[in-house]
């Protein structure tokens, strides 16, 4: 999910095309897109004149992940040779300071409201991080006063 200036501009939910074999791979895969996302977004709004302050920031909630794309030494093989190739294009973008990761605990993830069922009072909290205010009394008001 990406915002911007505090509200949702682009967001989607699917099953990666790569079955990976640990968590860790997974989030890498799925940071890769979010970046890929990300920076396209800035392209575009760089080409309408609209300069962000401050850095792209990738969201995770998973510190072994955050380690591996942040730590001067760290390494990821893997037997799967795009994992690798992600890894080693993500590591690369954040190392030159294009973009920054930042840890999130998984509570206030937002996009864990795509992916997962949520209880109620997580879902009311879900809808709140989104945003989303209920306006059918906002709505009734103003047709009642159009009426008058």
């Amino acid at each position: 999910m990406i915002k911007l200036f505090g509200g949702l501009i682009l967001w989607k939910a699917g099953k990666q095309n790569t079955v990976t074999t640990s968590s860790i791979e997974a989030k890498l895969l799925a940071l890769t897109n979010y970046a890929k996302e990300l920076i396209t977004l800035d392209h575009l709004l760089t080409q309408i004149q609209l300069r962000l302050d401050g850095p792209l920031v990738l969201k995770c909630d998973n510190n072994q992940t955050i380690r591996l794309l942040t730590a001067e030494y760290a390494k990821l093989f893997t037997k799967l040779r795009h994992v690798d190739v992600h890894h080693h294009w993500l590591r690369q973008e954040v190392q030159r300071q294009a973009l920054q990761v930042g840890w999130v605990p998984t509570s206030e993830m937002i996009a864990n409201g795509l992916t997962k069922a949520l209880p109620r009072q997580r879902f009311e909290r879900f809808v709140d991080q989104l945003g989303l205010v209920d306006v059918t009394g906002i709505i009734q008001a103003q047709e009642e006063t159009d009426d008058s």
